[in-house]
């Protein structure tokens, strides 16, 4: 239950943190496109530990093996499934909250839900899961760049520090230019010396991720229950750690008045547009073909390298240690996930929408 993302482009992933493997099946992919797998290997590569000094230091390959759904290079329109083996599992790093409850993580409720629980760096609940995810999102890209379809997410604020820019000034080559993946050199040098210095102090922070998807077809989404924007935000909010999710104007809009905020339509040479983007190309829960912009706010990372007062199964008053490999700060990492998920959710639309006109 849960395990399960989409409609007719429809993803299941499986696997725990400290498992044999994680991996996905995905069911629903158009037969014959080309599955190009140095691209989802690149894309694994973005998203797998190890990366940097402000990154957990478990090291993994994250090689992605295609067992299914490929012939000579193409999709066949049948489940595609793809397997990444664990290969630096350190389950004894966990040992000690067997029988404890870690302050903000899923330890409780999945013990109360459940009755049982996998405590080696949190099981099913680990964000090493996404690693799947973002597998999968890799050949939703392979199907929307076939549409002109192009998702760019970026690192804007790591704890207090905020990039101000507009998306619109800023260069998307260079979001992998640095180690915090934050389009501005400047603000990036400031953010990692933050991230850097919070974990020195054995701590977390958290941060936003900011994500552009251009070139969407006029029409996605559905009217009333399944608008675009509430499948993306719902797809976001399904991401580790996130917290909150806006877009277009979000938040900022309440400050507008109606007059500021409308945006309003131009015909130009037959082409429609409009003057300003605040409904952040989506009206009615439908795409506009304006640009789809908006922001993920992540939690800073529970597990702390400090003591924390906690509980164990019993009930009694005990001390969770900080151990282990993690995270000071998620979003570096959480840049090609949450591309992943606009991508499942844009192919999703599109599949269903293109279904409904044949």
């Amino acid at each position: 239950m849960g395990n399960t993302y989409g409609n007719k482009f429809r993803i299941t992933t499986f696997g725990e943190s400290h498992g044999k493997a994680i991996g996905v099946t995905i069911d629903g992919c158009p037969a014959g496109l080309e599955i190009d797998e140095d691209f989802i290997q690149m894309e694994l590569d973005r998203r797998k530990p190890g990366q940097s000094k402000i990154t957990t230091q478990r090291k993994e390959g994250d090689k992605a093996e295609i067992l299914s759904g490929v012939f000579e290079g193409k999709s066949t329109g049948t489940p595609i499934a793809i397997v990444i083996y664990n290969e630096d599992q350190k389950s004894k790093d966990y040992s000690h909250i067997a029988e404890k409850f870690r302050p903000s993580h899923a330890d409780y409720t999945y013990h109360q839900k459940y009755g049982i629980r996998d405590y080696r760096g949190g099981g099913r609940s680990s964000a090493r899961e996404t690693a799947a995810r973002v597998a999968a999102g890799a050949i939703a890209k392979l199907l929307l760049r076939q549409l002109g379809v192009e998702i760019h997410a970026y690192v804007s604020q790591a704890g207090s520090i905020r990039l101000e820019k507009n998306y619109t000034t800023l260069d998307f080559s260079k979001i992998e230019d640095n180690i915090v993946r934050c389009p501005e050199p400047v603000v990036a040098e400031e953010m990692i010396e933050l991230i850097d210095q919070t974990r020195k102090n054995q701590d977390t922070i958290g941060g936003v991720v900011s994500c552009v998807i251009q070139g969407t077809p006029v029409g996605l989404g559905e009217p009333v229950f399944d608008k675009l924007h509430a499948e993306l935000g719902k797809a976001m909010l399904g991401i580790n750690a996130v917290k909150g999710f806006e877009y277009g104007s979000g938040f900022e809009g309440v400050k507008m008045l109606g007059s500021e905020h409308n945006d309003l339509f131009e015909n130009i040479d037959g082409k429609v547009s409009t003057q300003t983007n605040h409904s952040g190309g989506i009206q009615g829960g439908i795409s506009n073909g304006q640009d789809i912009y908006f922001n993920v706010a992540f939690k800073p990372v529970a597990t702390i390298m400090q003591d924390q007062k906690s509980i164990d199964k019993e009930g009694n008053e005990v001390t969770v240690s900080g151990k282990g490999r993690h995270d000071p700060c998620v979003v570096p990492r959480a840049v090609p996930i949450v591309e992943a998920m606009a991508a499942l959710v844009i192919a999703d639309f599109y599949l269903l929408d293109k279904s409904s006109k044949n």
